[in-house]
């Protein structure tokens, strides 16, 4: 199954192959740097928890990914208009990816704190302070999800979940499997997910609202006229 757009809301579905496909061909080929299109995805993330509320703090859990690179921009973007927020990175044993080692770059050299943490054990009762008037911002993982989660993001979700705080998922919820909607082990339960680019083909599984909540699709600069005109002349493979 390929792209399509909805013929009722004529909103871009896509796979998971073909959001990544589409990224790289933007960079590549319209110039545009990864670390903008990361930066465009933050603040649609940001203008959206704007939204839902200016109230309650905010954590923001990142993964050493690019989700987490969006998580790091959006506590970035806040603390740009005097919002503070609880950032706490995820290592998990990794090394972060390029553009998002930049964005934590960014963020500590701007003075903002941030807690790296590397599966240790207890790191997640670091939530248990949360209160139902807070948010949490899940940028652990996003797409790159395949089965089932393992440790420590595993803990970070069943935390989370546990918390009474409202959460956002960054793109995807965590554990979510964007092509076909299914949670293995465990997923992020989220109040709202902001995505990128187009709906995800999974999240049009009725299962996967319970994950999802709300679905609000955000650009991130590409045109759209491009995006559809590259679809038509590319076949992107399913993986």
């Amino acid at each position: 199954m390929n792209s399509y757009f909805d013929p009722n809301t004529n909103d871009l579905i896509l796979s998971q192959a073909e959001v990544r496909a589409i990224d790289a061909a933007a960079i590549q080929s319209l110039g545009i740097p990864g670390l903008l299109l990361m930066e465009n995805a933050a603040r649609g993330v940001t203008e959206q928890l704007h939204r839902v509320s200016r109230h309650g703090r905010v954590t923001i859990i990142c993964g050493p990914g690019n989700n987490g690179g969006d998580g790091l921009a959006v506590a970035r973007q806040r603390a740009a208009e005097g919002s503070r927020s609880r950032v706490l990175v995820e290592m998990a044993g990794q090394c972060l990816s390029e553009d998002t080692q930049s964005n934590l770059r960014f963020l500590t050299n701007s003075g903002v704190p941030v807690q790296t943490l590397n599966c240790s054990p207890g790191d997640q009762e670091s939530l248990s302070d949360l209160t139902a008037s807070d948010w949490i911002i899940d940028s652990l993982l996003g797409t790159g999800v395949r089965g089932e989660l393992r440790p420590p993001y595993i803990s970070w979700v069943q935390a989370i979940n546990a918390s009474p705080a409202r959460v956002l998922a960054v793109d995807v919820p965590s554990g979510l499997n964007c092509d076909d909607g299914t949670c293995g082990n465990d997923c992020i339960e989220a109040e709202l997910t902001v995505t990128f680019v187009g709906m995800k083909r999974g999240f049009l599984t009725p299962s996967a609202s319970k994950y999802t909540g709300r679905v609000v699709v955000a650009h991130i600069g590409i045109p759209e006229k491009w995006i559809r005109e590259w679809l038509q002349q590319r076949r992107v493979p399913d993986m």
